[in-house]
């Protein structure tokens, strides 16, 4: 069976299953291309299938993210009986570490803050308040970035203080509640200007075009130097627009600890409203840092004093 022609019917067969990641068949068309035009599937070695993973570079996570996606096409072809065996290294390099996100302190966002409230660039395409309140609505919702330049007028319902939140990474729309300041913030920022249409963007630049995430990052970036908010772990990339996401997520478990709430019956609610694929997505954010570890301790301990004194 010629490769390529197998590449696209298992990317049909995936995406009659639901499947609508559409970077999974960019890795494997760039796969079937690395294999040569015409060749069967049965003549790959292992040897190409190496050199395609490690590609040009140092080893990173990607490796790992194309071999997953290389074994289930495998474990396709071999269920279908295309070829007995997967030509796929037998060892795996280790995986490196994960990208550790910033989470920015009551400090930090303070400080952030006052650096956006006292902008004087009249050149800006964003306005300051632009930036405050999406700054903002990130870290009261823990939207993604693209999710809140996305919203437009008639996906914020002050009345019901819900945000429809739709073309999301998965595909799925969701509602997400906001409270009454961050409600207040949205609404402030709303009647700065007279609008008919609902479906206009809910964030506009100054010209009234709706906020491109590249011209976002850029000006949040200058806001975190001015701020003084910067990494000295060593990081590859410094604070980000959307560890907003991450910081909202590490508070709002730290705020549980600390309210003697049983955080994991919580959770399965706080990975909806975040809107993740699965709960293992959520999970992550329960070691991210010592502040949210010593409460989940303190809660342990606890825990562990009342078995201690039932014996």
């Amino acid at each position: 069976m010629n490769l390529q022609l197998l590449i696209e019917q298992f990317i049909t067969y995936r995406k009659s299953l639901g499947e609508r990641q559409a970077a999974n068949g960019r890795v494997l068309r760039a796969f079937g291309r690395a294999m040569g035009a015409g060749v069967d599937i049965a003549g790959v070695r292992a040897e190409q299938v190496d050199v395609f993973l490690r590609g040009t570079g140092p080893i990173t996570r990607h490796w790992h993210h194309k071999y997953s996606i290389v074994r289930v096409f495998y474990d396709y072809a071999i269920s279908r009986g295309y070829v007995a065996v997967a030509p796929l290294p037998v060892d795996k390099p280790k995986e490196p570490p994960r990208f550790v996100p910033y989470i920015y302190s009551h400090q930090d966002l303070g400080r952030l803050l006052q650096a956006v409230d006292t902008d004087q660039r009249r050149q800006a395409r964003l306005e300051p308040v632009t930036v405050r309140t999406i700054v903002l609505l990130l870290y009261g919702t823990g939207l993604r970035v693209r999710e809140a330049v996305n919203l437009d007028r008639a996906d914020v319902d002050f009345k019901e203080a819900l945000l429809t939140v739709r073309r999301t990474k998965f595909y799925k729309s969701r509602l997400v509640p906001f409270g009454a300041a961050l409600g207040g913030v949205l609404a402030r920022y709303a009647a700065r200007t007279e609008v008919s249409d609902a479906d206009v963007p809910f964030f506009t630049t100054r010209a009234g075009a709706r906020v491109n995430q590249d011209t976002l990052e850029g000006h949040f970036r200058v806001f975190c130097t001015r701020a003084g908010v910067r990494r000295t772990d060593g990081a590859r990339y410094q604070p980000r627009l959307h560890d907003l996401r991450h910081t909202f997520a590490v508070h709002r478990l730290t705020a549980w600890y600390r309210q003697g709430a049983d955080v994991q019956l919580l959770l399965p609610h706080l990975s909806v409203y975040l809107g993740h694929a699965s709960l293992e997505g959520t999970r992550v954010y329960l070691s991210m840092t010592p502040e949210l570890l010593r409460e989940a301790g303190r809660r342990f301990e606890q825990y562990a004093g009342k078995e201690e004194h039932h014996d």
